[in-house]
């Protein structure tokens, strides 16, 4: 018999849905996969085994009184360390927020709880979730489960490399530069972050966000199968009071074309050949499955999209970001503060203000390009996932991951969705590629990343590797 904590999300919650294994079983398997396999690479962080059963619990007992938990009946969850998890701290991986210990749940962790999902533990993320690497003074050091010379991806590292591992079906995770969907891709899975508007969010322990924070963050899922990815959007999107953005758009959208652009060197920046070959595999696997795929130049204004989302994100705050990181003291956060102090030295005083403008230009110009191609096909970095600390060694490294991951900065300065799908793996290496649609078009972007997934990705769960491979 196939061990449970192998199953996905959805297979899982349908076994226990028809009661051929209960809830309690599944967490069971889920917390000693956890326990075998978390040393090795410190996706979670925190976790009381005994919440979790108890939950487990919660969902059998609904079932034996007929009641129908949910789509995640008793399907193991993982929670980021940014997001509020009641009776958990967090932490943000941050010594300055250690003993902030959140009374509430965040509303994607209400709504996945309220979909029947157990919650699992806390995933890793580096130091104020601020680098495409998971480290920090709090937790320790995640490593990537395929490869840990590879960094596991960032924010979100702790929550991909879990579900890499066979730990939890799912993990949340948060992205305003690429937090879901860089991690999925480092790590060999798929990530989605949902348009803005989508999935309501709010932290009752932290001060409200900047305005930019507020626009360009999304929290969405990780996942080993794009169904699942589905299934978790579907729970995790119901409405919730406590974010006033939050927006009631179906989930799926008006039947269109299968039309998909795909872009390669967007913004003219340079890729790798293994992560070009990949784009032209997806290219072809959407057409052996009945897609029109026409390849163009460039894409609508990508820079400048970047810029927006820097100045939305660096602008308003930056001098109360640099005294926290100070005064934390992590040598990773303190390299992105030295790395974009140039930047933001150089940001005109209406920095905010000119920026809201130009977004609003932008969104124009990309709405309409949407219009023309439903789905657009980009690169996720230009790199093969980077050695891990790449972003440490010096400014060349600092200033190298900076500009390969050109299209995880520039979306989110929109609101758009992104997909990421992995596809192969070079090696020990996962390659994939990136899938966008037009706000609220999740459903498209999920219907190309299935008809790519089902024409092969790299086998999921994996045993962590305990020594570097090339």
């Amino acid at each position: 018999m196939t061990e449970l904590w192998r199953l996905s999300a959805t297979e899982l919650a349908s076994r226990i849905r028809r009661r051929e294994v209960s809830a309690r079983e599944a967490a069971t398997s889920a917390l000693e996969r956890l326990d075998a396999v978390n040393p090795l690479i410190n996706a979670v962080v925190a976790h009381r085994p005994e919440l979790v059963l108890a939950q487990a619990d919660a969902v059998d007992a609904a079932l034996a009184r007929g009641e129908d938990p949910g789509p995640l009946a008793g399907v193991p969850v993982t929670t980021k360390i940014n997001t509020d998890h009641a009776g958990f701290a967090t932490t943000n991986g941050t010594r300055l927020q250690e003993g902030l210990v959140a009374q509430h749940n965040s509303p994607a962790v209400d709504n996945l709880a309220r979909a029947g999902a157990v919650l699992l533990g806390r995933s890793n993320s580096p130091t104020f979730a601020l680098r495409w690497f998971t480290d920090n003074r709090v937790h320790g050091h995640t490593r990537n489960p395929r490869n840990p010379a590879l960094t596991p991806g960032g924010s979100s590292g702790g929550g991909a490399a879990a579900v890499t591992a066979g730990i939890g079906c799912i993990a949340l995770g948060t992205d305003i530069g690429g937090s879901i969907r860089y991690p999925a891709y480092a790590c060999g899975i798929h990530g989605l972050r949902p348009s803005f508007g989508r999935v309501p969010a709010f932290n009752a322990s932290l001060p409200e966000r900047p305005i930019g924070a507020q626009l360009m963050s999304a929290t969405g899922p990780m996942a080993r199968t794009v169904e699942d990815l589905e299934v978790a959007l579907t729970a995790m999107s119901a409405p919730d009071v406590r974010d006033p953005w939050w927006v009631p758009v179906p989930l799926r959208g008006p039947e269109t074309a299968l039309r998909a652009a795909l872009c390669l060197r967007p913004g003219g920046m340079e890729i790798a050949p293994e992560v070009e070959a990949a784009l032209l595999d997806a290219a072809r696997r959407l057409v052996d499955a009945g897609w029109a795929v026409e390849e163009i130049d460039d894409t609508s204004l990508i820079r400048d999209a970047a810029e927006v989302q820097e100045r939305l994100w660096l602008g308003d705050g930056f001098p109360a970001l640099v005294d926290a990181v100070t005064r934390d003291g992590d040598p990773g956060a303190r390299a992105v503060v030295e790395g974009v102090r140039a930047k933001v030295s150089a940001m005109p005083a209406d920095v905010v203000n000119s920026a809201l403008v130009r977004r609003t230009t932008l969104t124009r110009h990309w709405r309409a390009f949407l219009a023309r191609y439903p789905v657009l096909l980009l690169p996720v970095s230009g790199e093969l996932p980077f050695p891990d600390g790449l972003d440490m060694q010096g400014k060349a490294g600092f200033q190298r991951v900076w500009e390969a991951q050109l299209t995880m900065r520039a979306l989110p300065a929109m609101g758009l969705p992104g997909l990421v799908v992995s596809t192969n793996l070079v090696g020990s290496v996962p390659v994939g590629v990136q899938i966008v649609a037009s706000h609220f078009r999740e459903d498209l972007c999920l219907l190309a990343g299935k008809a790519i997934e089902a024409r092969g990705t790299p086998a999921s769960p994996v045993d962590p590797c305990s020594s570097p491979r090339a």
